[in-house]
């Protein structure tokens, strides 16, 4: 654990102090978002801060070469190198996205091809672990689709989600932490050493160490840089530790409940609950589901009166509650306290979403919120 700890210092602290040095050399080169109709946030601010992050993920990815406690993990996984490769290519494509703008299509396509440079470089769904069924291999045919369809859908999750100051940094931090404690929890062929392990606590590290520049008001944002790497990261860390692994779960008796297959769902349910109901939302009104709006979850919080940082704060705590759900699932080991933790779950939603949704319905308009605005993306 002092190894995860010292991984997720170096990408924390690296993170930190390169993203004042991003900003500046961004202002430099003009990558300022400006205010639309389409985001919230009401002033320009500069984006690009995924480099900063990027700096933090590089740092980190060093420091566990040299750390003898991954030492035998480094000498036979190739995730951490295709990490480098993959996320220093998706941040390549960020960069430009943020700078001068791509087409929906354009972005799709590099995702794709940087998925088959992915599974190029030996990252790829191999096999994994199902109740009663034991070890699943999955063919060749199915694997790469597989790999490249998760590759895309997680980047473009995280995509989307960034849409208010420090959520999408906040709400992947939480992720990776879950699914970090998820990984340690798991038996794996070089014990607690995994290479999902590793990106799971360089990921929390370089959300924790940007956050504070990115929390409302944001100073900076991550930018289509930043929000790709996090979800190439995420990714790569879910495959590794769920698709690659041929060993099962470790904990309480509901965890034939919480298959492996179904831990990264969990651990990213509320950005995956965004997409599905965006595609719903843009198919149901004839428009291409890469048409941007403004009706995500996080501005539906904003409509029905929550504050930005309010808004914030209850995505990071419903995020939080699915994750724990989830652990606790796999882990504890009895129903009744599994049940409590998901009836808080329900409690805590509506006691956050049933007053305000009340007041809007008695005054018949939507009471204003304090201090919106934001950064990033509305997707």
């Amino acid at each position: 654990m002092i190894a995860y700890l010292v991984v997720f210092l170096a990408a924390a602290i690296t993170t930190f102090l390169s993203t004042p040095l991003v900003r500046r050399l961004v202002v430099r080169w003009g990558a300022v978002d400006e205010p639309s109709d389409r985001k919230v946030h009401p002033v320009a601010a500069p984006t690009m801060g995924g480099l900063a992050m990027f700096a933090g993920f590089l740092v980190a990815i060093g420091v566990s070469r040299v750390l003898p406690f991954f030492r035998d993990m480094d000498r036979a996984s190739p995730e951490p190198l295709a990490a480098v490769v993959a996320c220093t290519l998706m941040v390549c494509l960020g960069v430009i996205d943020d700078k001068r703008g791509t087409s929906a299509l354009a972005k799709l396509t590099a995702q794709i091809f940087i998925a088959g440079v992915l599974i190029l470089v030996g990252v790829q769904v191999v096999y994994f672990w199902l109740p009663t069924a034991g070890i699943v291999n999955v063919s060749s045919d199915l694997a790469v689709p597989l790999t490249i369809a998760w590759v895309v859908v997680v980047c473009n999750a995280v995509n989307l989600v960034d849409g208010l100051d420090g959520l999408a940094a906040g709400m992947m931090g939480i992720a990776a932490v879950a699914f970090f404690a998820y990984m340690v929890r798991t038996p794996g062929i070089f014990g607690l050493a995994s290479s999902a392990g590793l990106l799971s606590s360089i990921t929390a590290g370089v959300c924790a160490g940007f956050l504070p520049w990115n929390f409302h008001p944001a100073k900076i944002f991550m930018g289509d840089a930043g929000s790709m790497l996090l979800g190439m990261l995420l990714a790569i860390a879910t495959i590794s530790g769920v698709a690659r692994n041929e060993l099962p779960p470790s904990g309480g008796t509901l965890a034939v409940i919480a298959i492996p297959v179904l831990t990264p769902l969990l651990v990213l349910f509320v950005p995956f609950l965004d997409v599905v109901l965006a595609i719903v939302r843009r198919v149901r009104r004839g428009q291409g589901i890469g048409h941007a709006d403004k009706e995500h979850l996080h501005h539906r919080l904003l409509d029905i009166g929550h504050s930005h940082r309010q808004a914030v704060l209850l995505m990071y705590l419903w995020t939080s509650l699915i994750a724990v759900s989830g652990l606790a699932i796999g882990f504890i080991n009895g129903r009744l306290v599994v049940g409590l933790v998901m009836m808080a779950s329900v409690v805590l939603f509506l006691v956050t979403a049933l007053p305000r949704l009340a007041e809007r319905h008695k005054d018949g308009s939507v009471p204003p919120p304090n201090g919106a605005g934001g950064a990033g993306m509305a997707g």
